[in-house]
């Protein structure tokens, strides 16, 4: 062991103090002025009104939550020939948010689809086995439940009042990194093709930053309010596009699940075509089955036997122009607008059929569910 002796520790000691001393007061008969390296104006107090982002975030951030999964899967080579076990354990990891300080919380299906374990960590370190009360894979929402009480919850807004062009700060896990905030804006709503054809989902699109690790977290506005889950990317050059469920749509199919344990969704069994002048002159020229308008709009190219559509009388060629009093100008907003709807509950749809204006009351049935 080195040790330090008294005389030897002096003379270490001794130099330090004559540089100290010569740093704070100069050589006798010298005066040392310091360089300056900025000349700037020191910097205004940051007003309470640029702390936006920061007040957003301490509202929300306590009820985000870190969703760890296992999800034991079948190994069809497990035991043969040395080739790993028969079951096999994959880990999984997400965002969620609770939505009730008894500890009800909303994340994607796709985080908890096939979990047999589900651990929920809160941002102060306390940890919960959650239990998967219901999930909807075509809207990628689920709802998961802990024993606890008193837990910091998240306000929720209203997704229908949001405009491109807005604030949209995310909070998250993405790669594992607890409690990343990133920040952008919202570039867009209503992406029904965000993720392909048939969405029945109207996706609000941002150029906030997320990452995996970011599905399930919450999509926040200025106010510190959920306005939707952070639900999809799509890479681009440059930089990746963000998708988030709206809260409201989260909001219906998580009351579905609380209530029954899952969520409803109607049809009416119509396949649809997007139509413009150009197609209807086409059709019209090579058919005689159909004499379409030469307009803009959505016409009905097959109804399925004895689904609510043909026993309401809905039939190929028939232009639709609103569906329970609201105008639709794509498949996609038919789609959505059903969705609106209720089963078993008559649903006004207007149509043109020839030169002739109808108005069909249909009754949609539950969507049979997949798996």
């Amino acid at each position: 062991m080195l040790r330090l002796y008294p005389s030897f520790r002096a003379a270490l000691i001794a130099p330090a103090a004559l540089l100290l001393v010569g740093c704070g007061q100069g050589l006798p008969g010298r005066q040392s002025t310091p360089t300056a390296i900025s000349d700037a104006a020191p910097a205004p107090l940051l007003l309470q009104g640029n702390t936006f982002i920061v007040d957003a975030v301490a509202k929300v951030g306590p009820s985000v939550v870190r969703i760890d999964t296992v999800k034991r899967m079948v190994n069809p080579l497990g035991g043969l020939f040395g080739r790993g076990p028969t079951i096999q354990r994959r880990q999984g990891q997400g965002s969620g948010f609770i939505t009730r300080s008894d500890g009800v919380l909303l994340t994607n299906a796709h985080v908890v689809e096939g979990a047999s374990e589900v651990t929920v960590t809160l941002p102060d370190g306390r940890s919960f086995t959650g239990k998967v009360l219901g999930s909807d894979l075509l809207t990628d929402v689920a709802v998961v439940k802990v024993v606890a009480s008193k837990l910091p919850v998240a306000p929720l807004g209203d997704s229908a009042k949001v405009r491109p062009g807005e604030w949209a700060i995310a909070i998250g896990n993405p790669l594992g990194l607890d409690n990343t905030v990133t920040a952008g804006i919202i570039s867009a709503i209503q992406r029904t093709n965000a993720l392909g054809e048939g969405q029945r989902v109207p996706y609000i699109q941002t150029d906030a930053a997320v990452n995996p690790g970011n599905s399930g977290g919450p999509l926040i506005n200025d106010r510190g309010q959920v306005i939707g889950i952070n639900t999809a990317i799509r890479k681009a050059p440059g930089a990746g596009l963000s998708f988030a469920v709206p809260i409201n749509v989260a909001r219906q199919i998580a009351a579905q699940i609380l209530e029954k344990g899952s969520a409803s969704h109607p049809y009416i069994g119509v396949r649809l075509q997007a139509l413009t002048p150009q197609l209807a002159r086409e059709i019209n020229a090579s058919t005689d089955e159909c004499r379409l308008p030469e307009v803009n709009g959505v016409v009905v190219v097959e109804v399925m036997p004895r689904s609510p559509a043909a026993e309401g009388g809905l039939k190929p060629c028939d232009l639709i122009d609103k569906v329970g009093n609201k105008p639709v100008k794509n498949p996609s907003e038919v789609q959505l607008a059903v969705d609106q709807g209720r089963v078993g509950q008559p649903l006004a749809v207007s149509i043109r059929r020839e030169d002739r204006r109808l108005t069909l009351q249909l009754k949609p049935a539950e969507l049979p569910r997949q798996g």
